[in-house]
């Protein structure tokens, strides 16, 4: 199972390397699969089955249409294959993967390190050391392996902070790191003097660059390199207060180097304001509070004796209680007498308003009916009454209503207040002296409004 930014190849192939199993000899099969490519990835699978061998298919999420048929390859794969046959088959998350596969599979998952100190050590890990031993200029090949592998943890770690370090996220990858080393080692034998302009370039608009969409971060990438990588390197600089790069060691040196001088990890060692981790951590906080909380028993035995079903039929039918009837729409269209930018504001808000109480009530009516049993529970009535239940605003209701980050009860004393200022209006249809803005599904169109209405009085 894969996150974004990981790919696992190298390190299979690594791995097959040590058990005598190579592309070169025949004996590791692997298939990116697309558009046109599952015959290849069936060949290579009765290939292997005769031979004996690993094949790795990858990105299997990709073809969803042909998952079923490989189910069946690989349940007839089972009974009379070679018993050396490996089958690797790599995925992002989805629903697509047949349940049968995942049950009988032996589930990895690589996820990307969190910090900057664990993804210098896992940087660190993944390189080979004869990258440098090979090299003719180890001690300045040394000193730019160990800045890029702290600028790719930076910018691999930025994208925890949110907007305030990418304004997209980029799936950044070892891959990334492992090419652009290469390209300094080719770069330092063939130049006897050290390129930095050119190695920025490259590293910054081709390789990482490659990545970036946004010309803003672009533009920091380019700064990071342009910071770390110059001639004050090779002499020894700090990368960030209390932080600077060592001179030549061993491969074991360095990574020893790393676990003693990163022991904190602050906003500052990504050029930060220290308050912008505060995003970050209250996020981390409420992950982990939600995480505890859907982890709760649901099936009953709870102090009061109510089940799952019993608190949320409870709850339902106080919602139900409450809920507000529906505005009609055309009749209050028909006692307008005259249409002002007003007025149009406050028909398109109790048209949504409607349409928000419409799905409430159907939902919960659907809802109530599956749990006396008069209907199937379906996925969507299972995921509405575990939002009740968790104190949530569903999904469904959510779409239609304003961006809010209220549980659920505060949710719905909130919409019953801004349902009470519709009613006021359609009650004698005038123009109210004073309006709650952020009470309104849309207070932009009620600003637009006021500029038109005042542009007209003033004939502006």
């Amino acid at each position: 199972l894969l996150s974004p930014g990981v790919d696992p190849l190298r390190a299979v192939k690594a791995l097959g390397r040590k058990r005598g199993l190579t592309e070169d000899l025949g004996r590791i099969a692997s298939v990116s699969l697309g558009q046109g490519q599952e015959p290849v990835a069936e060949k290579a699978l009765d290939r292997m089955a005769e031979e004996g061998g690993w094949v790795v298919l990858q990105n299997i999420e990709l073809v969803p249409r042909w998952l079923p048929a490989l189910e069946r390859k690989l349940d007839a794969l089972a009974e009379s294959a070679h018993p050396d046959l490996r089958v690797l088959l790599t995925a992002m998350p989805s629903t697509a993967v047949p349940v049968p596969i995942l049950q009988r599979s032996v589930k990895v998952t690589n996820e990307p390190p969190s910090g900057l100190k664990a993804n210098m050590l896992r940087a660190y890990y993944t390189l080979d050391p004869a990258t440098w031993e090979a090299s003719s200029r180890q001690a300045e090949l040394k000193s730019i392996v160990f800045a890029l592998c702290f600028f790719h943890s930076v910018v691999c770690e930025r994208r925890k902070f949110g907007p305030i370090g990418w304004n997209r996220g980029y799936p950044f990858n070892e891959g990334d790191l492992t090419v652009c080393i290469k390209v300094a080692s080719n770069y330092l034998e063939a130049n006897a003097k050290i390129p930095w302009d050119d190695l920025q370039y490259i590293f910054g608009e081709i390789m990482y660059g490659g990545h970036i969409t946004d010309n803003w971060d672009r533009r920091l990438c380019m700064a990071y390199l342009s910071t770390y990588l110059k001639e004050e390197l090779l002499e020894g600089m700090t990368l960030f207060p209390g932080f600077a790069t060592p001179g030549a060691m061993s491969h074991k040196q360095y990574m020893e180097y790393v676990e003693e001088g990163l022991e904190r990890e602050v906003p500052i060692a990504y050029g930060l304001h220290p308050n912008s981790e505060i995003n970050f951590m209250t996020k981390q906080a409420d992950d982990l509070c939600n995480a505890i909380a859907e982890l709760q028993p649901r099936g009953g035995g709870a102090s009061s004796g109510l089940t799952l079903q019993d608190k949320v039929k409870r709850l339902l039918d106080d919602i139900l209680e409450k809920l507000p009837e529906q505005f009609s729409t055309m009749e209050l269209e028909e006692r307008v007498d005259e249409r002002t930018p007003y007025t149009t504001v406050f028909l398109q808000e109790v048209d949504r308003m409607s349409k928000l109480l419409y799905e409430i009530r159907r939902s919960l009516v659907e809802l109530d009916m599956g749990l006396r049993g008069d209907l199937s529970m379906s996925e969507a009535m299972e995921t509405l009454m575990d939002s009740l239940f968790d104190d949530k605003v569903p999904t469904r209701w959510d779409a239609l209503a304003w961006p809010s980050l209220r549980p659920l009860g505060s949710w719905l004393q909130n919409m019953l207040e801004r349902y009470k200022q519709l009613a006021d209006w359609t009650a004698d249809m005038a123009t109210p002296k004073v309006t709650w803005i952020s009470g309104l599904f849309n207070p932009q169109a009620f600003l637009t409004a006021v500029m038109q209405v005042t542009a007209r009085k003033n004939e502006w």
